[in-house]
Parts: C-alpha cells; sequence; structure tokens
C-alpha cells in the first residue's frame, strides 16, 4: 500500500495541474461523490464516499486506489482524481444502485506488457500505466449507452468494446 505522505504529495500535484473547467466544476458542485465498485480480477467490492462538505476523503481514495490496482502484480498507484469524477458523474446519470464493474483501473508496466504479448490491442503507453484511464461495465446497460453519456461530457478519451467501456483524462477522443 502506498504511503499516505505519498498519496498526498501525488494527489496534491494531480489536483494543481487539473485545468479550472468541467472536471473541476463538476465536483465542486456536489455536496458528495460516491462510487459503489466491483473488481472483477480480484472479487472485491467496495461502496464509498470520496468527496463531501467540498473536500476530498484521501483515506477513502485510497482505499479506491488499492481496489482499482493492478491485480497482475498487486501494485497501487493513484487514480487521478478527474477520471474517478468523471466515472462518478456517468453513474450518476444512468442513476443505478449496483456496483460498476471495474475490469481495468491502474495497470503495471508488467501486465500491459504481458497484455500485448497477448495480442490485445492495448497502447504500448496506455493511460492506465499513469493512472489516469479506467475500463468499466455496469450491468444490464449496453457500451453504446454509457459511451454515450462519457461522450457528452467531451472530458477525455472514451473507447467503446464489447463488453466494456474504456475512459480516461487525456485528450478528447473517441474509439
Amino acid at each position: 500500500m502506498i504511503s499516505r505522505r505519498r498519496f498526498l504529495k501525488t494527489a496534491l500535484a494531480a489536483s494543481a495541474a487539473l485545468p479550472f473547467g468541467t472536471k473541476t466544476a463538476r465536483a465542486s458542485q456536489r455536496t458528495e461523490r460516491s462510487l459503489n465498485l466491483y473488481n472483477i480480477h480480484t472479487d472485491e467490492s467496495l461502496d464509498i464516499c470520496y468527496f463531501s462538505g467540498g473536500r476530498y476523503d484521501y483515506e477513502a481514495l485510497e482505499r479506491i486506489n488499492y481496489l482499482l490496482r493492478c491485480h497482475y502484480s498487486n501494485e497501487v498507484k493513484v487514480i487521478d482524481i478527474g477520471v474517478l469524477d468523471l466515472l462518478t458523474d456517468i453513474k450518476d446519470i444512468i442513476a443505478r444502485d449496483e456496483p460498476i464493474k471495474i475490469i481495468s483501473g491502474y495497470r503495471s508496466p508488467q501486465y500491459n506488457e504481458y497484455l500485448r504479448e497477448l495480442g490485445r490491442h492495448v497502447a504500448r503507453n496506455s493511460y492506465h500505466l499513469r493512472g489516469l484511464a479506467i475500463d468499466f461495465a455496469f450491468a444490464g446497460i449496453g457500451t453504446k449507452k454509457i459511451a454515450g453519456i462519457a461522450k457528452s461530457f467531451d472530458s477525455g478519451g472514451v473507447g467503446r468494446y464489447p463488453d466494456f467501456v474504456h475512459i480516461d483524462v487525456g485528450p478528447v477522443r473517441y474509439w
């Protein structure tokens, strides 16, 4: 598990790098932000509020980071708050209380290369390697609908796959 000091330093640096705009505006307009997550690879669940009273709960974020760790290497990396907020916004529009199925959060370089060797179409410099992307699905909701909602935020990359949707906080692009 990452140290609290390292997490806070990274989170502070990441939040300073975020432009003022839609990502930060959405978070500031909410009184509470929460996620109900289920990691399909580790069979772990987490239903947690990570933003309340105008502040992020760094202990809650640490727990989210742990759930979104690389299941292959068990390595934990800080997940960008912007991608968590985007996932929350998507969840709020879908208005489902069931857990969000997490396919991939952070991906270690070793696991990313392993997937490439298997012939999976993962980017060599994937945003997953930097904690800037999440692959997810909602039970009973098609990826076309989820991807359409994600695109409506115009907040980064959105990839639609047969069984899941990819979101990241990189440049706006769609596939």
